[in-house]
Order: C-alpha cells, then structure tokens, then sequence
C-alpha cells in the first residue's frame, strides 16, 4: 500500500555555507589568493587584466566615482553592450557603495527616460555608438541641455536626477560629459583614504544592483538587487558548473542582463576563474574563434546563440576540444541542440538553468552528473538555500508531478521593486515568497519542468517581452483605438511578436507605419514582426481577451500575419 504523494516542496542543501562578504570584499579576497592568474580578457580591447591588476583597476575607478561627487546609494546607469569598462564599473560601484543601474543597450529614448528617471540615477556611463545605435544621440533628444552642460552640473528638465555623464571609448570630447578614462585613471589620494574607509560601512544586504524587468501590468520594474543575492548566487552557480581557477569561461551573453553579469561575471570571479568577453555584442563566428584562441573550457548562450554557432559555415575550422562546461537558458533548449552541444562543441558537462531576474538569477541548475535526457526535459534540482513550492490557484501546495504556480524563497530573493511597494507586495508576500508567475511541475526526484506562464511574457531569442508594454507604447500612436500583442512560434527565435490592432475610426494606416512609429523608441526586439489589422478581438462572455485564441488562430493562419508590409485596415 502507497503512501500519500510527495508534496511539491523542495529545499536546497544548506552544508556549504552562504557567503557574508560584499562584492568589493569578495573580488578583493579571490585577488589576493589568485594574483597572477588572468582574470579579465576582451581580446577587441587589447585588455588582459590579472587579477591583482582588475582588484587595482577597480579600486582607482571606484576612488574616481567618488571624487565626481557620487555618496554611497546613488544610482548609476551604464547604458552599454559588452566591453571591459563594463566589468569595471560592476566592481568599482560595489566597491564605492553605488547602485549600478543596468540599462539595455536596445533601449531607446522613450525607455531610457523612464528607466533613468524611475530610479533618480544622478549618473550615467554610456558607449558613443554601437552599429545604428547612436547613443550620444538618443541622449541629447532626452537632453538637448547637454551641449551647454558643464561636465557634471548637467541640468535637463526630462531628466530632473541626472548629473554626471561618462563617455566610453575613444572619439573627439562631447560637450557636458567626461571621459571615463580619465575618471578611471584616479590617483586622489584623499578618495582612495575615504574609499578604504568606506569599505566598514557596507553590508552584504545593502542593494547594489537595479535590474530592469517588463511587467505584464507595463511600465517596467527596477528589481533590487543586494551583495548577498548576486555574490552567492555566482558562486552557486559557479559550483554547479564544477568552475575551478583553471578555467576560463567565454561570455557572449549581455551583462546588462543577470545572465552576463551573474552566471558570467560573477560565477567565475568567485571561484578565480577567467571572463573572457569575445565582442560587444554576439557574433557566432568572433565566438568560435574567441574559444579556439583563449582556449576557453566553458561558453555561455542561450539556445539561438548556440544553434548559429553551429549552424555557421566555417563551424568545423575551429578546435573547440578545451570546450567542457558553460550553461544554456533563457529558454527551452530543444534536444537535438543539446546533443549537438555535447557532441559536436566537446561541452559534456553543459547545464540548464531557470530563475528570473527577482531571484538574483538562478533557482534550479543541472549538473554534470544528471543525464543527458535530464538535462534536456528540465530545469534540475533546487539550488541550495533556496526553497521552492508548487502551489494551485489558492495557494495550496500540489503534489508531486501536478501542475501549479512555482513560487521561492530563500537568499536570492530580491530587496524589492525600486520605489514601488505596492507593485512589491503583488509578487512577494508576508512570508517571503516570489510569486513567479511560471507554472511548474515537480517529479519524485525533485527535477523541475517550467510547463507554462501565468504571465502573457513570450520569450524571443532569450528576451523576455511583456505583451502590456508594447500595447501601452502602442496606443500613444494616433491612429491605434485598441491593440492586443501576442507571441507566435517562430523556428529561429521561439517567439516572435505579433500585434492586432484595432484602428480608430476614420484612420489609415499599414504595418510599415507601424513599425516606423515604434523605430528609435523602443527596444528592436519589441517591435512586432507580424501586425495584422482587425475589426475587433475574441473575448469571453465577461468582455476579458482571449489571447490564447488569437494565438492559435495566428499559428494556425486562420488570419494572414503579414510581416509588416502591405496589411491595411480590412474594408
């Protein structure tokens, strides 16, 4: 005779204790105990820092912060793609007791204002330009009080906080901003003294990090982020990952993102490892022959990243044999991309993860030690000192093997929504749980599959896109009455965005024009590839909106998804 069902509760192991040390302490710690071993490489830059030279480089840009007049608990933004300056600043602000405020490079005006302006960041580090991107550009549209800005005495009246503006790389001077080499080059003797001291002031718990995370309810989060979250989770992460001194990690995902910074960034600095940084931004081909070049043991990307490594025509020139470990998220890794990863990119030990940006990332990991068909079907085991629970629509836990919402709790749970507590007490509650919005299922051995969303995010190429957003951007244009956003399945990307727009009566207007509109002002990723024009949506009898209706009826080609040219308002 069974017993009853297990439970879906789970707790990670807590043997191995968390670390209580600040981000500052920690790269200070590993700096000491591995000084001489390469801890930074960004072959585009020139820059291979040991780590006794980034512990020194991060130390001078901390002292520089301050000395711009920055007091621990400013926010500051760095609004740029990948480069070695961006690690620096990782550090350096930690160090300094600022909050770095992470910007997506894809943001445009209408976002970089609200993210700045959501969090009073009083500086901002910013790349010149990235390929179309002009960001000194998109700043001055914001702030066209810039050009006669003395540096440091910025005063725009869309960005009432704003400051400080420091400009990455090389170029002529922009009016109103500062090189950041020069404040990264600082040797005040009085910050340095001031810095050393400061250092007994910090707390593992004070935050450190603003995230930016979509919500389905619009406007986006500034989730918080402390020491305490971000240091243990690399290193959990980095254990997973069996990650030694001795190995070197090749890190083509964004470190705007928790996927860069945390499982990159962070996984191998607390374990002496080597970040290796191919590009600013991914290129299949640079990241091959960044691995085969610097020998890297372990690559980080998400599926599509992985597929056009593969899939590239000169795949087979290079040696990818020191390849073992690294790890696939951000969405779900189809078997047969996985098995190619092992296989063909020599990574036997390659692991999944799930988490999301309010739990500092990760909350279940596979290790090398699962099988291959686990790694595939789920996300792994709980990580440790983290408790998870599946429960039903009323908060009761389900059994095992039965599907509900996956909530957790533990260390890696954010501080909160910068400045919005009210939107704080919607996802985490009395007890401490994040409601994750994912649904989820637990088997016997505690494997977790993620089955679903409560939430109506889609997830194209590894982003995360929360329908509400766009249609809220979307129904500022003059000629939309009403417009629901879905995602449909896209071979390549998962997802892919599609929009149904109602037009106002007495309006014209085809997709071209669409696409037009929300160009520059938001992310790339977020302008929908299919727009199709309609009279009206489904709903249900209570007037609510059936997007998973219109979701089949679009994969289905029930309604024509015209990619963004020609489709007009039917007669």
């Amino acid at each position: 005779m069974s017993g009853a069902p297990l439970p879906s509760h789970v707790a990670g192991p807590t043997d191995a204790p968390l670390l209580d040390e600040t981000v500052g302490a920690m790269l200070a710690r590993i700096a000491a105990r591995h000084p001489d071993r390469e801890a930074l490489v960004v072959p585009p830059q020139a820059v291979r820092l040991t780590y006794r030279e980034l512990d020194a480089a991060v130390t001078r840009l901390a002292a520089g912060l301050l000395t711009l007049g920055l007091e621990p608990g400013d926010r500051i933004g760095i609004w740029s793609l990948n480069r070695a300056e961006w690690v620096l600043m990782q550090f350096a602000t930690a160090r300094a007791g600022l909050v770095l405020v992470n910007i997506n490079p894809a943001y445009r005006t209408h976002e970089l204002e609200y993210a700045l302006t959501r969090v009073g960041c009083r500086a901002l580090v910013l790349a010149r330009a990235f390929k179309s991107s002009d960001y000194v550009g998109l700043l001055r549209e914001l702030a066209p009080e810039l050009d006669g800005a003395t540096p440091g005495a910025l005063h725009a009246a869309r960005l009432p906080e704003l400051r400080q503006i420091l400009l990455l790389g090389d170029g002529d001077d922009v009016p109103g901003t500062l090189r950041f080499d020069a404040v990264a080059r600082c040797d005040d003797a009085s910050a340095h003294a001031r810095l050393a001291a400061l250092q007994h002031r910090l707390a593992p718990d004070d935050a450190i990090n603003i995230q930016f995370t979509s919500g389905t309810t619009g406007a986006p989060k500034g989730a918080t982020l402390s020491h305490r979250n971000i240091v243990n989770n690399g290193w959990f992460v980095g254990e997973a990952m069996r990650l030694t001194e001795a190995d070197r990690l090749c890190i083509p995902v964004p470190f705007y993102h928790c996927f860069g910074m945390v499982l990159g960034n962070l996984a191998c600095v607390t374990h002496g490892a080597c970040m290796v940084v191919p590009g600013e931004g991914f290129d299949p081909l640079v990241t091959l022959r960044t691995v085969e070049r610097e020998r890297c043991t372990g690559l980080h990307g998400v599926p599509t990243m992985f597929i056009a490594e593969l899939d590239h025509p000169r795949f087979g020139e290079f040696d990818l044999s020191t390849l073992r470990t690294g790890i696939m998220a951000g969405s779900p890794c189809p078997v047969e991309v996985m098995k190619k990863v092992v296989e063909r990119m020599h990574m036997h030990e390659v692991t999944i993860a799930y988490g999301m940006t309010e739990t500092s990332p990760v909350s279940f990991q596979t290790t090398p030690d699962d099988p291959l068909d686990r790694r595939v079907d789920s996300v792994g085991r709980v990580h440790p000192h983290v408790e998870v629970r599946i429960v039903d629509k009323d908060g009761v836990i389900v059994p095992r093997g039965e599907t509900g919402e996956l909530q957790t709790r533990g260390y890696s749970v954010m501080r909160g929504y910068w400045g919005e507590p009210a939107r704080t007490d919607d996802v985490l509650d009395a007890e401490g749980w994040m409601h994750t919005g994912d649904l989820a299922t637990l088997d016997a051995d505690g494997y977790c599959r993620i089955v679903g969303r409560l939430k109506d995010m889609l997830i194209r190429g590894g982003e995360n896109i929360y329908p509400r957003e766009i249609e809220e951007f979307l129904h500022t244009h003059p000629a939309v009455a009403d417009v629901q956003v879905f995602g449909v399945p896209d071979d390549r990307f998962g997802e892919e965005v599609c929009a149904w727009i109602r037009l106002a009566d007495g309006a014209t207007c085809i997709a071209d024009d669409i696409r037009a509109f929300c160009r520059g002002r938001i992310a790339h990723y977020k302008i929908p590839r299919y727009v199709e024009f309609v009279d009206g949506f489904p709903m249900t009898i209570t007037g609510k909106v059936q997007k998973y209706l219109m979701r089949e009826m679009a994969a289905a080609g029930d309604r024509a998804r015209t990619e963004v040219a020609g489709s007009r308002k039917p007669a």
